[in-house]
């Protein structure tokens, strides 16, 4: 395939978990480079991904407003930023403690704001625009799958109003922001956790990192304001 992103500047937030192995490999595939923060001192061990295009950077906390906007001030010509980072709980709302619904704010939907906010800045004081890319879940679509979950859906749920609200705002400047809601993704920590299901009903890693690319390639000019669903088979 043809790069398209050749020499572009890509924010990867949660580019050293599953998803954001793929995702980060396949911009780089693309030409890209991908800018990758990590809330620890070091790379996780399982993260094995090596290129002159990767920048990792360490200790950066995406719920700290001055981190975030220090990590992206770094970056020359912001082309993209793509908000992979977030968590996951389950409980009964009864069971719900209010820190953890704090948890599940902060960690999706705080996390969202502030690098978008950064990423709006930064785009802004360039001249070609810009992409975004957030993450919902299929919970955050369809609030009725988030039973068992209200914390979790909540957040989710904040993410897409968020993209939605978001792309109006900045359409104008040439950004274009949308956001993927994927439902269950095929994972080894999930497939450990889940050992009975049925993997093939589950979203595969490359077909996530497929559609995010497209949504930040310069071939990408008009979809703004859409929460693609990647529900797999199930």
């Amino acid at each position: 395939m043809t790069a398209t992103l050749d020499g572009k500047h890509i924010v990867v937030t949660g580019g050293t978990g599953a998803l954001g192995g793929a995702v980060v490999a396949k911009l780089l595939g693309e030409g890209a480079v991908c800018h990758v923060p990590n809330a620890h001192a070091s790379a996780p061990s399982h993260f094995t991904l090596t290129s002159d295009r990767l920048k990792l950077a360490n200790n950066v906390d995406l719920a700290d407003p001055n981190k975030v906007e220090a990590f992206y001030a770094r970056i020359p010509e912001l082309w993209a930023s793509i908000h992979l980072a977030g968590g996951f709980a389950m409980a009964p709302i009864e069971n719900t403690a209010p820190a953890s619904f704090d948890e599940m704010m902060d960690t999706n939907a705080r996390t969202t704001f502030l690098c978008c906010r950064a990423a709006v800045r930064s785009m802004l004081s360039g001249e070609h625009g810009g992409r975004i890319v957030n993450v919902s879940a299929r919970p955050g679509l369809d609030p009725r799958r988030g039973a068992g979950m209200v914390a979790y859906a909540a957040s989710k749920a904040a993410v897409a109003a968020m993209t939605v609200a978001l792309a109006e705002e900045v359409k104008a400047n040439g950004i274009l922001v949308n956001a993927i809601a994927p439902s269950t993704l095929d994972t080894p920590a999930n497939r450990a956790a889940m050992p009975k299901a049925d993997f093939d009903k589950w979203v595969s890693l490359d077909s996530v990192a497929e559609t995010v690319a497209a949504l930040v390639s310069t071939r990408n000019i008009a979809t703004s304001g859409a929460l693609v669903p990647l529900y797999g088979r199930a």
